[in-house]
């Protein structure tokens, strides 16, 4: 597939999420362009119908694209753990659902903890976080990039500096979580980090 070039100026982030557009304004501040969320559109958010990361995040990308007319990027990222054979994977904001729709990060982390905790006191504790990124335009063009990062989970939660499982990640190599890794450190390492170096050296 040919790749487009990106132009400098607004792009709309297909996400309700705070924290991820946070970073992503944070990824992208250097190369002219200005993330916006879809939440200032006012669009309904469309259910996510797929059962892969690349199939979720084109149908963000889509949807906001389609809605606005604007180049849109979504982001369906999520944490794989191996000894719960990839799960919560595509299903990972899943795991913090609450019946009012809202989402609990603490309760999500939890039952992970749990599940681990059922295999017995040696379940290997190997994950790795998982990003896609996917980019639309409105005539329906659209380019998929991925990142991975591997690491352990630990227990209990440290750091309040990222978002969702954050506390609880400790990439390979480091001693301290995402979540309180300064995020300029973070964002050199992440999978967001990763899938976004391959958009730009596609893009730009």
């Amino acid at each position: 597939m040919d790749h487009r070039k990106l132009e400098p100026g607004k792009i709309v982030v297909a996400t309700y999420n705070a924290g991820k557009v946070r970073e992503i304004k944070d990824l992208l501040a250097h190369l002219g362009m200005t993330p916006v969320s879809v939440a200032e559109f006012d669009l309904e958010e469309p259910e996510e119908t797929e059962d892969t990361f690349v199939g979720n995040a084109l149908i963000k990308a889509r949807a906001a694209a389609e809605g606005t007319g604007m180049v849109s990027l979504a982001d369906d990222s999520g944490l794989m753990v191996d000894a719960l054979g990839g799960d919560p994977g595509v299903y990972t904001a899943n795991w913090a659902e609450l019946p009012d729709g809202t989402r609990d990060w603490d309760m999500a982390m939890q039952k992970v903890e749990d599940a681990l905790a059922a295999l017995g006191p040696d379940a290997p504790r190997g994950c790795q976080f998982v990003c896609t990124l996917a980019l639309a335009w409105p005539d329906g063009h659209y380019e998929v990039f991925e990142g991975q990062v591997r690491g352990n989970l630990v227990w209990p939660p440290r750091g309040d500096k990222g978002f969702g499982y954050d506390p609880v990640f400790q990439p390979i190599g480091h001693a301290e979580t995402f979540a309180e890794m300064d995020p300029a450190q973070k964002h050199a390492m992440s999978h967001r980090a990763e899938a976004f170096r391959r958009l730009v050296a596609a893009s730009l």
